[in-house]
């Protein structure tokens, strides 16, 4: 007799969706490596919240392989497991781990959006909502699984799994639409700060437009075919695609507009140190600064006529530049 589960839209499509979680883990350790390089004067805050969100991706990874391994090795000719065997519980934990990284990227998104808004309080508290209101689905999501403890019931929690992918979706819409909009209002008319507002307006929009879709694509996968695997697929890379959004902003905080790293020292404008300390969330005090010395210049000449008569004429003080080549007379700085 046939086994009724179809193996490659159920343990093929949780490979598959392994294989895609695996390189992108791999671009998220190569983009911390790169940080903790690139910006060692970055504050301590900084470098523990890249920590802790490489540290929860790595785990959380974990969880995905002994999910996969547990379904496609330890269970190898019994596929009805997956039909009247237990929720192996990694898979649940990963949905939380998942969640929660998001909720912290979403977090730090939603500063973005508090300063380049002026502290819209209505936008930022809504966005916060829906972020943290998300975690509290996937939290719910969670217990109800354990509770009910059947793969093959996983597909009752519809109604929780729905709200959550869906406030998911929702939140990375208004992040990218309200950094779009507040960022047009910096434009100042100047080339170079106006091309540093269309990079970062971009950024946003690609940003919002990818984590949104692989949100809905979940969402419509898992209503449409939820004894299937083919959501799980999607699932799995969803967190990181956060990671790797938001190491992707601190990694080109400086090259977007046309700088290097802390150990590199250049001239930006004031525009370009506000896009610094309100997009990317760094302290003023990781940012090289520019002191300008002005010297004032003392400058006597005295000529002295046919007649033997000295005639001498005193410059007021100027903040101009000493000849290189003085012909005549004694200058003197002060």
């Amino acid at each position: 007799m046939s086994s009724p589960i179809r193996v490659d839209s159920t343990l093929g499509a949780a490979l598959i969706g392994f294989g895609v979680s695996c390189a992108i883990i791999g671009a998220l350790c190569v983009q911390a490596f790169s940080y903790f390089r690139r910006y060692p004067s970055d504050l301590p805050p900084y470098k523990l919240l890249v920590a802790a969100i490489w540290v929860l991706e790595m785990i959380d990874q974990a969880f995905i392989g002994h999910c996969v391994y547990y379904y496609t090795i330890s269970n190898y000719m019994s596929p009805q497991v997956m039909l009247f065997g237990d929720v192996i519980w990694t898979l649940i934990l990963q949905l939380v781990l998942g969640a929660l990284v998001g909720t912290i990227v979403k977090t730090c998104f939603a500063m973005r959006v508090w300063r380049f808004s002026g502290h819209n309080l209505p936008i930022t508290c809504l966005i916060l909502f829906l972020t943290y209101g998300q975690l509290g689905l996937a939290i719910a999501y969670a217990v109800r699984a354990f509770q009910l403890n059947k793969l093959a019931y996983i597909s009752n929690l519809k109604t929780l799994a729905s709200l959550s992918l869906g406030a998911g979706a929702l939140t990375d819409i208004i992040i990218a639409l309200s950094l779009s909009l507040f960022l047009r209002r910096l434009r100042t008319g100047y080339k170079s700060s106006d091309s540093v507002v269309n990079r970062l307006t971009v950024y946003a929009i690609n940003t919002g437009v990818l984590t949104s879709t692989i949100s809905i694509t979940t969402l419509v996968l898992y209503d449409l075919y939820p004894t299937n695997f083919l959501f799980m697929a999607f699932y799995f890379v969803l967190s990181k695609l956060y990671a790797v959004s938001f190491m992707c902003t601190l990694n080109t905080r400086h090259i977007v507009r046309g700088r290097g790293t802390d150990r590199e020292i250049g001239t930006a404008s004031p525009t370009a140190h506000l896009f610094d300390n309100a997009f990317y969330m760094v302290h003023p005090h990781t940012q090289t600064q520019k002191t300008q010395l002005t010297i004032g210049i003392h400058q006597e000449v005295s000529v002295m006529s046919d007649a033997d008569e000295p005639l001498s004429t005193q410059d007021q003080e100027s903040p101009i530049p000493m000849p290189s080549h003085p012909s005549q007379g004694h200058i003197t700085a002060n």
